[in-house]
């Protein structure tokens, strides 16, 4: 990850249980798996297009360019 790269964390805050298996995936190729569990991402439209696509099973914290 590129020094000045600009990241987002993401916190599931809920269950894909009952959910589309597609969005499951998503969370699987973000990092997540369990409740309350934390992913560090860097900002790209490809993480952005995953974070969207399950909007509301997580917490999105964006966190300014170090």
């Amino acid at each position: 990850m590129p020094e000045t790269a600009k990241t987002v964390t993401i916190v599931q805050t809920g269950s894909p249980i009952g959910r589309k298996p597609g969005q499951r995936e998503t969370l699987v190729g973000l990092g997540l798996n369990k409740l309350h569990r934390r992913s560090t991402l860097t900002d790209t439209p490809e993480v952005r297009g995953m974070i969207r696509k399950v909007a509301h099973l997580l917490r999105i914290e964006e966190s300014p360019a170090s």
